[in-house]
């Protein structure tokens, strides 16, 4: 940028007046050469053209939302219309995880998913590549009991030895406070007792708005056609899945095609006061 000198005749206000508008006009034209250089950096933040990608990212607490999905409570998650959050439960497994991941990472596309502690702690690689490729991950026990029907403190021992192998496989020190305060009850069978602890803890329990019921025989077709009826009726909510099916790891490349091609969005939940960077969805035109 340059500033010429006053011609003779006039004034230093003049002159002042000269400078300001052409210093408008340098601030204008570098702002305009910044949004257009950032942009390719958004677009390049995923490799894959018109992938489903992850449209927004949505903080939840336990003071807010202590518990979400109406399949257990009576409230749940402040989804939009054609909103979906991604859920997938008792990872990790070594021969279907990273299929599913490879399928999300085909989409751009982030899930949570719910750690059996025992299994992270025999997998802690898996773990770290869950949280590497950028999904959130909260806890589901140390073995997968059903909470309300053992002793109260054997169900807080269950909570507290799954979080702790979680924290160790993902960060090297085993603890109680969890760096993701996200917790699912096993077959969602919860007790008042153990809600209220959670609560007093800040850890944000989820349910589910609707699943696959992928616990069940049946194919990677039937598993598709039963998901993609009950989304048509939700139209949006927290959907539950399990990464140690085989046929929901074969199924889900075919859902998250459905999920773009029909113009739904993907939610991730992360703990308050824990987004990541902004996500901007420049995967798809609009």
């Amino acid at each position: 940028m340059r500033c010429s000198v006053p011609p003779p005749g006039k004034s230093s206000a003049q002159h002042l007046v000269v400078l300001i508008h052409t210093l408008i006009a340098a601030l204008v034209t570098f702002a305009a050469v910044s949004s257009a250089s950032s942009a390719p950096a958004q677009n390049a933040a995923c490799p894959h053209k018109d992938a489903l990608g992850t449209s927004r990212i949505l903080e939840v607490d336990a003071t807010t939302f202590p518990r979400v999905g109406l399949k257990s409570f009576p409230q749940t998650l402040p989804l939009n219309d054609k909103e979906v959050v991604l859920t997938f439960d008792d990872g990790p497994s070594p021969s279907t995880t990273p299929r599913v991941l490879q399928a999300l990472a085909q989409e751009c596309a982030h899930a949570t998913f719910f750690l059996i502690g025992r299994s992270a702690s025999e997998h802690p690689d898996l773990v770290k590549r869950i949280a590497a490729e950028g999904h959130t991950i909260g806890h589901h026990t140390w073995s997968h009991p059903s909470l309300k029907r053992i002793a109260p403190g054997v169900a807080v021992a269950q909570i507290d030895r799954g979080i702790a192998a979680d924290e160790k496989a993902l960060h090297g020190i085993a603890t109680t406070m969890p760096s993701t305060p996200f917790f699912r009850f096993p077959g969602f069978e919860s007790t008042p007792a153990l809600l209220d602890l959670l609560q007093s803890r800040g850890i944000v329990v989820f349910g589910a708005d609707f699943w696959a019921s992928d616990w069940r025989e049946m194919t990677p077709k039937q598993e598709l056609d039963l998901l993609i009826k009950r989304l048509t009726v939700a139209r949006k909510g927290i959907i539950l899945l399990h990464d140690t099916k085989a046929r929901t790891a074969a199924m889900l490349p075919a859902f998250l095609s459905y999920l773009r091609e029909n113009d739904y969005h993907l939610v991730q939940v992360v703990p308050k006061g824990g987004q990541k960077e902004p996500v901007v969805d420049m995967t798809r035109a609009p």
